[in-house]
Formats: structure tokens, sequence, C-alpha cells
């Protein structure tokens, strides 16, 4: 018995629907897939992106001193930036590296001395080894039994020279790459910088024709709000750098200027990077005495109350609305799934997020009156 032709194209639709219903599946499935799979080299554009960014949006303030051309002002604002980097590589270079081996040197110990001091309590440290048992273990066979002089064997000699090899390879394969994508960031933001317009037609060519007036209003909001962001966490980064230095050279505490480097530039991830800052400074203060600590905790707590209620709220505004609880879960699920990049970058990538739902949910009130 034929089919009636309502039916027909009543069943041709439901065929057509799985069909587009499978497709879409299948394409979500392999979008997630490459992420997962390239998620390093995603966030590292990514990185990129975010710097060139940062240099367009220093340009512009400098635009509104002076009317030169783009390319001659992002030339001054980048050795500019170069000529600070190297200042102070110049002038504190051999005082950082001094202070951040002193550094690394007191907080091991502070970590070890926190152990036994849990350890004397009655509280279980098993987890928290510090000391390698391997070499706790060679130490106690070494003092039980006596030295002996033989040679060692041309295996032994052999394993010995391998793992050497190995482990020089993993280092300067590990230098190399963390030189590289440094590289490469500072590449891909010199290179979006220098001609933001030209990216900024290719995005909104890759969108289809009667969608690109939506897709410029997105582009044009995330890249306004990213700009915003970036300048008030320069500025917010700056004045923890400085004001925990200065307070830390206050109250005595050794690595003062690398302490207040680390915390400026842990400001940059918000929440989980103010506990971290706040971590290191209180056990880099615990070899000063147990009032040097205090004095260091009571600044940490200024600092960080200064950039959430003063800083923050000053500088950036409402350019990212987000609240503190969602920030932090969202980190987190990043930080699991992807690692510090994840971690890092998660607020930029919020920032987004949040443009777009910002965006539609304008628009669906007016989408919603239209028919009637």
């Amino acid at each position: 018995m034929p089919l009636s032709p309502d039916r027909r194209e009543a069943r041709n639709d439901l065929a057509w629907a799985i069909s587009v219903g499978g497709i879409g599946v299948v394409v979500f499935a392999s979008l997630l897939l490459f992420a997962w799979t390239f998620a390093t080299t995603l966030f590292l554009i990514f990185a990129g992106v975010l710097l060139g960014v940062a240099l367009n949006a220093m340009t512009q303030l400098f635009g509104r001193v002076v009317g030169w051309p783009h390319s001659l002002r992002l030339v001054i604002v980048c050795l500019v930036l170069a000529g600070l980097l190297s200042g102070v590589i110049f002038l504190g270079g051999t005082t950082i590296a001094q202070q951040a081996t002193a550094l690394s040197d007191t907080i091991k110990s502070q970590l070890v001395n926190v152990k036994a001091f849990l350890d004397r309590n009655g509280i279980d440290t098993s987890y928290f080894e510090l000391a390698n048992p391997a070499s706790g273990s060679s130490a106690s066979t070494s003092a039980s039994t006596p030295p002996t002089h033989n040679l060692p064997s041309a295996g032994a000699l052999a394993s010995s020279g391998g793992a050497i090899v190995s482990q020089t390879l993993k280092l300067l394969l590990g230098t190399l790459s963390a030189v590289g994508n440094f590289f490469i960031v500072i590449f891909l933001g010199l290179t979006f910088a220098a001609q933001p317009s030209v990216y900024r037609k290719g995005l909104l060519y890759l969108a289809p024709a009667k969608h690109r007036a939506r897709a410029t209003v997105i582009i044009d909001q995330i890249s306004e709000t990213l700009e915003r962001w970036l300048i008030a966490q320069i500025a917010v980064m700056t004045a923890v750098f400085a004001v925990t230095w200065l307070g830390l050279a206050i109250i005595g505490i050794p690595g003062s200027f690398i302490l207040g480097i680390q915390a400026g530039l842990l400001a940059f991830i918000p929440t989980i990077g103010a506990i971290v800052a706040g971590l290191i400074v209180v056990l880099a203060s615990l070899a000063s005495g147990w009032v040097a600590a205090a004095s260091a905790l009571v600044l940490f707590l200024g600092v960080h109350a200064l950039e959430s209620y003063v800083l923050t709220p000053i500088l950036q505004r409402q350019a990212l609305d987000i609240p503190p609880a969602t920030l932090f879960a969202f980190q987190i699920l990043l930080g699991v799934v992807f690692g510090i990049w994840g971690i890092s970058l998660a607020l930029p990538l919020m920032a987004i997020v949040k443009v777009l739902i910002d965006h539609f949910k304008a628009e669906a009130p007016v989408a919603d009156a239209s028919p009637a």
C-alpha cells in the first residue's frame, strides 16, 4: 500500500533530522577529541593571542597620546617592554639568581621542619615524604657495612653513563621545549598585534554571510573585554609585586625581591595564584622566626584584600563580572583536565564564554517578541 504524500514527507523529515543529529554528534565528538589531543598546542596559541591583544591594547593607549601610525607605536611599545625586561635582568639578574637559590633551599628546609613538627604531634605524614627513600636506605646500608674499594665493573660504568646521558637529554629537551614555547608565544603575539584587522577579517570570513553581522558584534565584544581585562590585570600584577616586595623588605625577609616577583606573576591566576603565593611567602618567612612569619602572613592578607576589594573592582569595574565560586569551579575543572595551562588561562576563557552567554541572552527577548 503506497504511503500518502504527508506521511512520506514526515518520514523524510525524520530521516533528515536523524542524519543531521548523527552528523552533529560525530562532529562534536571529533572536536572534543581534537581539543583533548592537542590541548597544549591550542592553549599555546591562545596564550599568543592574549599577548597580541595585550600589545594591541597598550598600542591603542599610546595612540591616545600621540597620533603616530600603528606599526610605529607597536615598535615603541615592544622596545620599551624589552628595555624594562633587559634592565631588570641586567641590574638584578645576579640578585634574582642568588635569591632564587636561597629561597629554594629555605622552602625545602622549612617543609622538612613542618613535617617534623607534624610527626611530633602525632599526625601521619607518610604521604608527605620529602627525603628520597633510596638515598636513606643506601646511607643506612653504607653505614652498616664497611666500605669496599673494588673498582666498578664495565657494565656498571656503562649503566651509569647511560643514565647520565638520558638525564642530560631530558634536561636539554625540556629546556628547548620551554624556550621554544616562549618564542612561539612571542612570535604569535607580535604577529597578531602587528595586523589585528587582518586576523579579525579572517575570523569574520569564516562565519556564514547571514550571521556575519552577529559574528562581528561578538568578536568586537570579546576583543574589548579581553583588552580591558589584560590592561587592568597588568596594573594589578605590578601593584602586587611592588607592595609585596617593599613590605617584605621592610619586615626583613631574605629574598623579598624574588618573592615579590612570584607574587606578581601568580596574581595573573585568580584565587589559586594568591593562595600559592601566600604559602610560599609564609614558608620563606619561617626561617626568620615566628614574628617575621606572622608579619608576612598579615602582609599577604593585606595584599590579597587590596587586590580583591580595591584594585580589581576599581580597575576592572564591570569588565569581568564573574562570581568567584563559578570561576573557582571552572579553574578546578580545567586544571584537572588540562593541568597548569587550564588553571592559568581559565579566567580569559571564562570571559569569552561570558561574552557569548550575555550576547545570546540579550538577543533572546528580541527573538521571542519578533513573531508577535
